[in-house]
């Protein structure tokens, strides 16, 4: 699984066949069958236009996608979220993010043990209590149509954008996030158990929007954008 996970973050494009090909080059003597079931385990598969990208829960409700043709033009125009796999020494857990689009500032995150959706409601409960974004956008997994989760974004009168089905590009953003986090902060480190995890991310979170120059931000840190511009749209509004 660690080494799934690796490929997987170089190459998402990678489905189980591919996976497993790739896995037995390096000497790994597994089947498809087995590499299938541990990236489903995982929460993970090949990013590329398909049938069913994501499954909602029995009876949540989908929403429409809002963002085609839309560029977020300012801080908290539109929020990203998706949920990603982090490895342990023994076992794993998740990460859950809410990313702003526009200055690539991580708003809230949060790790959980297990998939259940609690952690994810936190997360959007900790980042409402911050900040509020016009639309929300996410993939159209369980947690996400969640009828508890949308009420938050529905009590808060955000817009709700859910990727289409088939639409893999949707939420690029988030992508590259984890990209950036598992190789700049994941796979240099050995987290022991997930409160390890946790310090060790939050310090890299700090660093990430503060610190980290971002070249399509013109080498400027996400939070140098996200709180420069959110300030001139209060003073805007103010004057």
């Amino acid at each position: 699984m660690r080494r799934i996970d690796e490929i997987y973050t170089k190459c998402p494009f990678y489905g189980y066949p591919r996976m497993t090909h790739q896995l037995r080059n390096e000497g790994f003597t597994i089947n498809h069958k087995r590499v299938y079931r541990l990236m489903q385990l995982m929460d993970i598969q090949a990013v590329f236009p398909q049938q069913n990208t994501s499954k909602p829960g029995p009876k949540h409700r989908i929403f429409p996608y809002l963002l085609k043709a839309v560029t977020a033009s300012h801080p908290n125009h539109i929020w990203g979220t998706d949920i990603t796999y982090i490895r342990l020494a023994k076992g794993f857990c998740y990460l859950v993010a809410l990313l702003d689009w526009f200055s690539r500032y991580v708003v809230s995150w949060q790790l959980s043990e297990t998939l259940e959706i609690n952690f994810c409601l936190e997360n959007l409960q900790r980042a409402l209590a911050y900040r509020l974004p016009v639309i929300h956008n996410s993939d159209q997994g369980s947690h996400f149509t969640s009828q508890r989760y949308t009420d938050l974004l529905t009590a808060s009168n955000v817009q709700i954008s859910m990727d289409g089905r088939g639409r893999c590009m949707d939420n690029i953003f988030t992508e590259r996030l984890w990209r950036t986090v598992k190789y700049e902060e994941v796979y240099l480190k050995d987290y022991q158990d997930v409160n390890e995890a946790r310090d060790s991310l939050t310090q890299y979170f700090h660093f990430y929007n503060h610190e980290r120059l971002h070249s399509s931000l013109d080498y400027r840190t996400p939070a140098t954008v996200y709180y420069a511009k959110a300030q001139t749209l209060v003073t805007n509004i103010n004057n």
